[in-house]
């Protein structure tokens, strides 16, 4: 048998050659002898047969159109693989700013694979032949081919190389994928069979040992494949349950049953019913491994027995063979098994446990650990006491007022004290309350989710939350003239919140009775006054006595004057709480919106970057990662 020089698909690969004219130069192939040389290609055989009949050696120009024509066929657009495909692009695409290079690498391998089968002609099947040192897989290849073309004997290893027979033309470019020399690139032996008719479109590839000692030929089986469509697995009674076998290759290519083959050979060599009982330990092993079995009309591997050397069972094989390579379906199969493979390497970085996310109770507890570490609490009761203070400044009693300036006078800054700056010890106290409150709310927003967004969650918290202590120092340095004001900012007006200028200090707002008081306090007063002068008058003489009437006018002020003042005070409990209140929630809102921008609303934004990978890991794995 000749070696086959392929020039690409699609082209004609020589023209019609005598028996005596010496093989090409570079393909390897030793000169042909008479009856054994054929001819590659449709045109180059009707020619021969014409020149032979002595007709014209022009080419009729509708034969010339069937030989040129493309050998490359798109798959369909309406297959499944190719949203999947699709949706794992666009999984790579988005996940490379936060996943490791060697994390996607998998994904990006099948990516690139699938591109390059897509394509290659999809009118041809590769199936590889694969097994250990000894099994018969490459007297199993010459049986299928119908000739001598791979080497046996007991020389081990006997396959150094690829070796790939193709039943039909336009698979160059296939076995180029696979890196397979033209000297060794065969034709099958002419049967004219059903079965071989079945097999048109079939490129078998004999690959080395995969238990070889020496390296390059374990690293060309796993070059290969990786590369082909299927996979015909031939074990014999000694090694089929060899360990490297299993664990090496069918337990991680389980997910790849519907594309594989396990054939049992030498046969011949059991005794008895001996070949069904190795048959069925061989079925028990497949199972282990994780491998679906093909019975009962249900998908997964096919396994069956046979013997090479005396052909039992090899034409079940090719019958087996024929309607799978009729189907059309291996490539697309064996990339969908790739893209289930690497969706399954990919699950513990995309699904997560649970349903991560910032709830509505994490977010309260956020603004309620912000409120407390710009002292929210501690301006409101500040704010109530200050309303109260100016209450009783307007409607104290004047000798009251005088007393508390004496004595202001003679400890400074024990009344009306400005706001001193914070010791160092609180303002690091406050400081760690924001840095606290920023961790719970990374891990509650990262809870349940993946190592590498969990991370991008935290660092995205972490990195808003720079400059955040300050920010809420500021706002609470400003926050004494806000609330002071008595009413939140006009309608397009700056505030605290958004970097607005504050004012002066102002009073808080006084209500429409405080005149009133006022009034009031001043009348209790002039009775005082108006009652002692009289009761001097009196005393001295220039008045007549009766000391019974200024007395009771001068007793009224005494008395009237601390009770309105009281009246006052116990008036006022009620707006001052209310003010303070209202103070205290202008200065939660504001450390809450401060928060938000800075540390929510990015976290928000990893959560939902995550969710749209998460969509797009769901499209490819064709399942809820959810479970629902």
């Amino acid at each position: 048998m000749t070696a086959v020089t392929d020039k690409g698909p699609g082209r004609s690969r020589g023209r019609n050659r005598r028996p005596e004219a010496a093989a090409a130069p570079g393909t390897g192939s030793a000169p042909e002898t008479p009856g054994t040389g054929w001819d590659d290609g449709l045109i180059a055989r009707r020619a021969s047969a014409a020149a032979e009949d002595g007709a014209p050696e022009a080419v009729p120009e509708a034969l010339a159109e069937d030989d040129v024509r493309p050998q490359v066929e798109a798959y369909a657009t309406d297959s499944p693989l190719v949203p999947r495909l699709d949706a794992l692009r666009e999984l790579v695409g988005l996940s490379r700013a936060r996943l490791d290079r060697s994390a996607l690498a998998e994904a990006g391998r099948v990516l690139d694979e699938a591109a390059a089968r897509q394509r290659l002609s999809s009118r041809h099947t590769v199936v590889a032949i694969a097994g250990a040192s000894g099994s018969g897989k490459s007297a199993l290849f010459n049986a299928l081919a119908g000739a001598q073309i791979s080497e046996t004997g007991l020389r081990r290893p006997t396959t150094a190389a690829p070796i790939a027979c193709s039943w039909t033309d336009g698979a160059a470019g296939l076995l180029d994928r696979l890196a397979v020399p033209g000297r060794l690139r065969r034709r099958p032996g002419t049967g004219g069979t059903a079965a071989d008719e079945a097999l048109q479109g079939l490129v078998l590839v004999d690959l080395p040992d995969h238990d070889s000692a020496a390296r390059g030929h374990r690293d060309q089986v796993d070059r290969v494949l990786a590369l082909v469509d299927a996979v015909i697995w031939v074990v014999d009674p000694e090694k089929y349950a060899d360990a490297a076998l299993h664990e090496r290759y069918l337990r991680p290519l389980a997910g790849h049953a519907e594309v594989t083959f396990v054939v049992l050979n030498q046969i011949d060599r059991l005794p008895g019913d001996a070949a069904d009982q190795v048959l069925d330990d061989l079925r028990r092993l497949l199972d282990e491994d994780g491998m679906a079995l093909g019975e009962h009309g249900e998908p997964g591997a096919t396994v069956l027995p046979l013997s090479a050397l005396t052909g039992e069972g090899v034409g079940e094989l090719r019958e087996l063979l024929g309607r799978f390579v009729q189907d059309r379906t291996a490539a697309t199969r064996r990339l969908s098994a790739d893209v289930d493979a690497a969706a399954a390497r990919l699950r513990p970085v995309y699904v997560a446990e649970g349903r991560p996310g910032l709830g509505e109770r994490a977010r309260e507890e956020f603004a309620d650990r912000l409120a407390e570490a710009v002292g929210a609490a501690a301006a409101g009761q500040a704010a109530e006491r200050e309303w109260r203070r100016n209450a009783g400044r307007a409607c104290g009693t004047p000798w009251l007022r005088l007393w508390r300036w004496y004595e202001s006078t003679r400890q400074p800054g024990s009344l009306d004290r400005t706001a001193l700056a914070a010791p160092p010890e609180e303002h690091l106290t406050a400081r760690q309350r924001v840095e606290q409150a920023v961790r719970t709310v990374a891990d509650d927003a990262a809870d349940g989710l993946p190592g590498p967004w969990a991370q991008a969650v935290r660092e995205a918290a972490v990195h808003g939350a720079e400059g955040l202590p300050e920010a809420l120092d500021e706002l609470s340095g400003r926050a004494g003239a806000t609330e002071n004001r008595g009413a939140e900012p006009a309608a397009g007006e700056p505030g605290p919140a958004d970097g607005g200028a504050s004012g002066a200090r102002t009073k808080p707002p006084r209500p429409a009775w405080w005149p009133a008081a006022v009034l009031a306090q001043v009348a209790m007063t002039l009775l005082q006054i108006f009652g002692g002068l009289w009761l001097a008058g009196q005393i001295i003489g220039v008045l007549e006595p009766g000391l019974l009437t200024p007395a009771l006018v001068m007793l009224a002020g005494i008395i009237g004057g601390p009770l309105v003042e009281w009246s006052c005070a116990a008036a006022a409990r009620g707006p001052a709480r209310r003010y303070g209140q209202e103070a205290e929630r202008r200065l939660r809102e504001a450390a809450a919106a401060c928060g938000r921008a800075r540390v929510l609303d990015p976290v928000a934004a990893e959560l939902v970057r995550y969710r749209e990978v998460r969509e797009r890991y769901v499209a490819v794995t064709e399942f809820s990662t959810t479970g629902r």
